[in-house]
């Protein structure tokens, strides 16, 4: 078979398979948002088969023999063309997948399902011991996949790759060493300041209907496409791509608490806006993908804290806010400003404060690693928990719903994601710095509502180029230099500064 037929060959391959991808996406944002009590187990055997079909079609040998036929030929000349770039993550995923036998990937699907569900009921009831042994059954199941994949130092670099490619334990360490040094630096001299935000003025009445009104206003004007999309209440808020013209978002409601929906829905939306603006005649191909986890949490990052609790946006939003929301009638936008950016060490991750969020990542990532080595068991993690969080930010959980079973990542499966979430705050601060450079006075254009310059920045250096770049490169493709914390830390201090006044 010639180059390019084997090409087309792979081509059709992977975009069929795609299609069933997109069938389990839909099955799980049905699970998580609408599906009846009683159909858990029918789901999770769904989703168990549907994983089969998946890995029997990512693992087919035909893949190899279509592989060998094209590299090395004058067709993947260009290293960075659309067809080199696909060859490169197909070959990728393939030699990832036939390592992993059928049965193990039925089962993790399988036991993922079943835990997800579990873990939504046991954690309003704080009941650790009916998780306990699905995180069990899970842990055991992924140090089976790291054994099979392989790996050169940590069993976690397995795992992680498949988030985050290219990184690895021992390349994130120094990286995590200098931000957790300047991150406690700067808490230190917040907490040493006199001046604190009245945050009264979150704590009130405010109707779901009208944060749900609110919120898809923002979102829409921030570039998230509803013609294309979705907002819909969940558990644990997340963003799921069904493909071309269907990219859903979910958050959830608090009527006595205005950041949980509003910043919960602007996350998500920031990673739909990334799903919207990948291409679409590349969709089933690595050249219409999110290049990984890390790349994706930037993007919600970047909308969530750099746009949207910066003064600029709030400049623009905030009389509509008021017209929402009667509580806040009669407080200044300087004072709500100061309130939503209040740093205080708090137990839950995803309503953590810009300054202490990614404390709470770096003990999941010390968590994981001790999970994956053997050196922590799931009977002693809530205690080894609880002890870090004293360590990291002072304060015990009082239960096991705020500690140890507060995130959904463990029961479905999805060891080795954490780390994305601080790469994810350490690309945004640089990737918003270089736009702030190209694109001039993104504060004043904010602060009138523009948000399009900003978007169609994005659009060119990140969401256009799919996977044609390894994430750091891509980043370094897109600002000019290497991933540097220290635009991360300069942000946050600039910003604290001001808020805090030292």
């Amino acid at each position: 078979m010639n180059p390019q037929d084997a090409y087309q060959w792979l081509l059709s391959h992977h975009v069929e398979t795609t299609y069933l991808e997109s069938m389990r996406n839909l099955l799980g944002w049905d699970q998580r948002t609408h599906m009846p009590a009683k159909g858990h187990i029918h789901r999770a055997n769904q989703l168990a088969n549907i994983a089969r079909f998946i890995h029997l079609r990512r693992t087919a040998p035909q893949i190899g023999e279509m592989l060998a036929a094209v590299e090395g030929t004058r067709l993947l000349e260009d290293p960075r063309s659309v067809e080199a770039v696909n060859v490169r993550e197909w070959r990728r995923a393939f030699d990832r997948a036939v390592k992993i036998p059928e049965k193990l990937a039925v089962e993790l699907a399988r036991v993922s399902s079943e835990a997800e569900t579990v873990w939504q009921n046991a954690r309003p009831k704080n009941d650790w011991a009916a998780f306990k042994s699905y995180l069990q059954r899970i842990i055991a199941l992924k140090r089976e996949e790291a054994e099979l994949i392989g790996y050169s130092s940590e069993p976690y670099d397995a795992l992680l790759d498949e988030y985050e490619p290219g990184e690895t334990a021992r390349s994130l360490e120094p990286l995590f060493t200098e931000l957790r040094k300047g991150l406690v630096a700067l808490l230190e001299r917040i907490e040493g300041s006199p001046r604190k935000p009245d945050t009264a003025c979150l704590h009130g009445y405010f109707p779901p209907y009208e944060q749900e009104s609110f919120a898809r206003k923002v979102v829409e004007r921030l570039g998230y496409d509803f013609e294309a999309g979705r907002l819909d209440p969940t558990a644990h808020p997340f963003s799921v791509d069904i493909g071309p013209g269907d990219v859903r978002i979910t958050t959830r409601y608090d009527s006595g608490f205005f950041n949980t929906a509003l910043f919960g829905t602007i996350h998500e939306a920031g990673h739909a806006i990334y799903q919207q603006g990948l291409l679409g005649e590349h969709w089933g191909t690595p050249m219409g993908q999110a290049v990984s986890l890390g790349i994706h949490e930037s993007q919600s990052r970047l909308w969530e804290n750099l746009v949207g609790r910066s003064m600029s946006f709030w400049k623009h939003f905030y009389a509509l806010a008021q017209k929402h929301f009667p509580a806040l009638q009669g407080v200044s936008v300087d004072a709500f400003h100061f309130a939503i950016n209040e740093v205080r060490p708090s137990l839950i991750r995803v309503e953590a404060d810009e300054v202490t969020y990614n404390l709470h990542v770096l003990l999941r990532f010390e968590l994981e690693l001790a999970l994956l080595r053997g050196d922590l068991e799931v009977e002693s993690l809530p205690e080894v928990w609880n002890d870090k969080m004293k360590s990291y930010l002072g304060s015990t959980p009082p239960d096991y719903s705020s500690g140890v079973m507060q995130d959904i990542h463990w029961a479905i499966g999805a060891v080795g994601y954490f780390p994305t979430y601080t790469l994810g705050n350490l690309y945004a601060a640089q990737l918003f710095r270089k736009a702030t450079t190209d694109l001039g006075n993104l504060e004043e254009q904010m602060s009138s509502g523009e948000f399009g310059s900003l978007l169609d920045w994005l659009r060119k250096n990140i969401h256009s180029q799919g996977s044609r770049y390894l994430p750091r490169d891509l980043i370094s493709q897109a600002t000019g230099e290497d991933l540097n914390p220290n635009h991360l830390i300069k942000y946050l201090e600039a910003k604290y500064a001001v808020l805090y006044d030292f």
